[in-house]
């Protein structure tokens, strides 16, 4: 009896000096209690069959989804398409995208896949997968309507600023991604950046070397192009701003508390040695690629062209779970931190504004074919066909810059940036 009393005046203090741990324990409780009886009553009244697995992880993945688009359950299969994806090759149409409003929203479609050659644009809203409407439904549910086998046709419906309500097919297919192309305008190195795979870095430092070997040491600047670049991976971001950079910080990230604050800093070495660089965004240029353009903008080493990128600017941390249905490797997406430029910026839900706003404009090739001098049949110092095909590439290039006209500009202005620093 005297244990028992003692027990209880203990457990009387306790309660006293930790009320709201007790209560904290007692609420939580009663809410797990919640749960479990809906579960219940959702598996007896349900309109249909559906077992304890789905259920769980619907409720799992609309927890983490409710708490930001960003966030989300991955099971087995989308954990091991998540580690597929970050090594540049996956299945799909080929866009990055995010919720709002309770629409699918088309942060960018990825160069050269699908859903770009479809025409898919940053900021297109999908309001229908086939013939199931996207209202009501998680980004998780969006995306598994989405996938399918290569060759399998799928049919969505956009709603585009300016525009009304429309149908894009488009054929499924193994998206290869190539996360760096370069080419040469006119003296300047042009260097494209999709996505942040684990090959951006390499991938950059390689084109710069054949731009640097092409044109023997001898260009004039570069323009790097992050325009429709969804983002990607951190630690690429990260790498790729330091190519270009000196010292100082390039981004840091800010979680909930002060202490978990981390800072990512530039080692010595500007790979393209202070040479005149122009950085192109849009409203598709996310994540990484407003970390890449905020730092070079705080550092004043780029001048960043274009328009408003997207301000997606929170961390994502993946974290692994062991699914005891299965025994295999699934995992969940958690929003833990807020990404910072330099100058302690936040990039989310602003942006990275450029320096100099340039729209793109509805530029639209020419159909009809321009002729020169050259062209005209017995022309005086006609060129020889062995130079035929030079020719033909300068044409092309030259096209792409009559269409194209933010990259247009951003050559004028590397140009520009070249003679005022000589």
């Amino acid at each position: 009896m005297k244990n028992k009393l003692s027990f209880l005046i203990l457990f009387v203090i306790f309660l006293f000096l930790h009320p709201n741990v007790s209560n904290a324990d007692n609420e939580r409780n009663a809410l797990i209690n919640l749960f479990e009886q809906i579960i219940e009553r959702v598996k007896n009244d349900y309109v249909e069959d559906i077992d304890d697995k789905e259920l769980i992880e619907k409720a799992i993945d609309g927890m983490l989804n409710g708490l930001d688009p960003h966030s989300g359950y991955m099971n087995e299969k989308v954990w091991e398409e998540m580690k597929i994806d970050t090594k540049g090759k996956f299945g799909g149409l080929g866009i990055e995208i995010t919720m709002e409003d309770g629409f699918v929203k088309v942060i960018s479609p990825i160069d050269d896949t699908p859903a770009f050659k479809a025409g898919v644009k940053a900021g297109d809203y999908i309001v229908q997968i086939d013939d199931t409407p996207v209202l009501g439904l998680t980004i998780g549910d969006a995306v598994e309507l989405m996938r399918g086998e290569k060759g399998e046709p799928i049919k969505i419906t956009i709603v585009r600023e300016g525009q009304d309500q429309f149908e894009i097919k488009i054929i499924r297919d193994i998206i290869k991604i190539q996360s760096v192309k370069s080419e040469i305008f006119d003296g300047v190195g042009y260097l494209r950046i999709s996505s942040f795979t684990e090959q951006t870095e390499s991938g950059i430092k390689k084109s710069i070397k054949k731009i640097k070997k092409e044109l023997d040491n001898e260009e004039i600047g570069y323009v790097l192009d992050l325009r429709s670049n969804p983002g990607g991976l951190l630690n690429q971001a990260v790498k790729v701003t330091d190519i270009f950079l000196e010292k100082g910080e390039i981004v840091s990230t800010r979680g909930r508390d002060s202490t978990d604050t981390i800072r990512f800093k530039a080692s010595r070495g500007d790979l393209i040695k202070s040479k005149p660089l122009v950085v192109i965004i849009d409203g598709g240029s996310a994540s990484a690629s407003e970390i890449v353009a905020g730092a070079l903008q705080d550092h004043k080493r780029a001048v960043i062209i274009g328009t408003k990128s997207f301000g997606k600017g929170s961390v994502q941390t993946i974290i692994p779970f062991r699914n005891p249905y299965s025994d295999k490797m699934a995992g969940i997406r958690l929003t833990t931190a807020r990404y910072y430029t330099p100058s302690g910026k936040s990039i989310q839900g602003k942006g990275i504004e450029p320096d100099i706003k340039i729209e793109q404009g509805n530029f639209e090739p020419n159909n009809i074919k321009r002729i020169s001098e050259s062209d005209l049949k017995d022309s005086l110092d006609k060129e020889q066909k062995s130079d035929q095909n030079d020719s033909d590439n300068v044409s092309v290039l030259k096209e792409r810059l009559l269409v194209d006209f933010q990259l247009s500009r951003a050559i004028d202005l590397v140009k520009g940036l070249n003679i005022y620093t000589k």
